[in-house]
Order: structure tokens, then C-alpha cells, then sequence
């Protein structure tokens, strides 16, 4: 049983995103390739996209889950959208079963034309990042689109650097979200915490005490700590020890 959804406003692409034999069929630029997936880059009438095929789901009972990775990762960029958290455009997606076990499955995304993610921005030692008006700038979006997210009881379980990107105008935007989704209680109090550790791990040799400090603010939405405020940041500092 396959099924595959070419969004209205591509359907002039159908000979190439219009099922998912064509999609597997496609050849463009190697971006990633591992045991479970590839990623290539194709270009149409001048506009690039990204191709996300997945041919293997994984061992086990992973095979059979209502919600493969591929699935989860177009339907938490559509969420991301709906929030009003700027995200990679879906094209297309869809998946097949076989005997009720994933067989394959797609996402294709319109590029985000002049972005880079933050992790490279810090690799290359981008003089942006001593910028303090446009650190500030920056930081107060992921901050609202990050605190989005928690108050939808949703975290991304992998918020790192490299999947915040950032375009020309300082416009931040999320990406690359298989493993996001909602939760309740103790464990959405702990994910909360781990996304934002995650983003700590690189702002710690990256920004200022005060700038990190500015950025847990932005995100309470509150000019200063509470006790628990303070309780919480302990804990954001401290997540990855004995882990790293």
C-alpha cells in the first residue's frame, strides 16, 4: 500500500515529485548517505530541492510504527509552519507498507535560499556571531519559536546548531525534525530541558555568560530569574556531563 502527496502549488512538477517511483528514480547532487536514507539535491526551473528517501525503517518493531521517521519528520515541518516557526517548505511526501511494515518513504522541501545553520556560522568562526545586535537578533526568534514549541507540549529532541538555519536577513528557521513530538508531564518537563541543553552545548564556547543568560530570558518571556528559573538552568548546564 503506498501512498504520495504532491502539494498544489508543485503539481507542474509531477513528472519528477508526482509518485514515489519517480521520486526513487531521481538522480540530483549527493548530500547524505547512510544505511537507512539518502539525501540529493535536484533543480527545477531554476529553484533547488531537497530529496529525503528513505529505504530501510529500521530493525525490529520500528519496522510496523504508525509513525515512521519520515512521516514524523514532514508532519512536525508542517506543525512548525502552522506555529508560524519559519521551516523548510514540504513538496511532497508520502510512504509504502508491505505487509504492514514500512517498505520506503519520501520527503522532498523546497530550498531556503541563502541560509546557513548556526553550527557552520560557528565552525568558521563568522564574525556575526560577535555581533551583538545581530546575536540579539537572532537569539530573540529561536527563543520565541523554541518556547512555541514547548507551550504546544512538542520538543525537537535534537536542537542543535546545525538544525537552526539563519538566511541573509538574520531570519532563523528550523529544520530536520524526524524525532520531534508532543508530550506530557515529567518526561515533556525533561525534553524541555534537554532541547534546551542542546543549544547550550554550542553557546557556552560561543557566546557570552550574559548573552546565554539573556537567551533563557527571552525564552521565559521575563526580565528575571525565579527560583525556579534558577533550579532549571542548573540543571540545562549540567545535562551533558559524563555524556560528552
Amino acid at each position: 500500500m503506498a501512498g504520495w502527496v504532491l502539494e498544489a502549488d508543485y503539481q507542474h512538477l509531477a513528472a519528477d515529485f508526482g509518485s514515489l517511483d519517480a521520486v526513487f528514480a531521481l538522480e540530483g547532487e549527493r548530500i547524505t548517505k547512510d544505511a537507512m536514507s539518502d539525501v540529493v539535491r535536484v533543480e527545477r526551473d531554476g529553484v533547488r530541492y531537497y530529496v529525503k528517501r528513505y529505504r530501510k525503517p529500521g530493525k525490529g518493531f520500528r519496522r510496523y510504527l504508525s509513525r515512521p521517521r519520515v512521516k514524523a519528520e514532514w508532519q512536525n515541518l508542517k506543525q512548525f509552519a502552522k506555529w508560524g516557526i519559519p521551516t523548510a517548505d514540504v513538496v511532497a511526501h508520502g510512504l509504502e507498507r508491505e505487509h504492514g511494515a514500512l517498505k520506503r518513504g519520501a520527503l522532498i522541501t523546497r530550498e531556503l535560499v541563502d541560509t546557513v545553520d548556526l553550527a557552520h556560522l560557528a565552525k568558521k568562526r563568522d564574525p556575526r556571531l560577535k555581533d551583538r545586535a545581530w546575536v540579539e537578533h537572532v537569539m530573540r526568534q529561536l527563543a520565541s519559536y523554541t518556547r512555541t514549541m514547548h507551550d504546544h507540549h512538542f520538543t525537537h529532541n535534537d536542537l542543535k546548531w546545525r538544525n537552526v538555519l539563519v538566511d541573509g536577513e538574520g531570519t532563523v528557521y528550523f529544520i530536520d525534525c524526524p524525532i520531534g513530538d508532543f508530550w506530557i508531564g515529567f518526561m515533556l518537563r525533561y525534553r524541555i530541558t534537554k532541547d534546551l541543553a542542546t543549544l547550550d552545548k554550542v553557546a557556552k564556547r560561543q557566546l557570552s555568560a550574559t548573552q546565554r543568560l539573556r537567551f533563557y530570558l527571552l525564552y521565559r518571556r521575563r526580565e528575571r530569574l525565579n527560583a525556579s528559573d534558577k533550579k532549571r538552568i542548573r540543571h540545562i548546564v549540567h545535562f551533558f556531563e559524563g555524556r560528552e
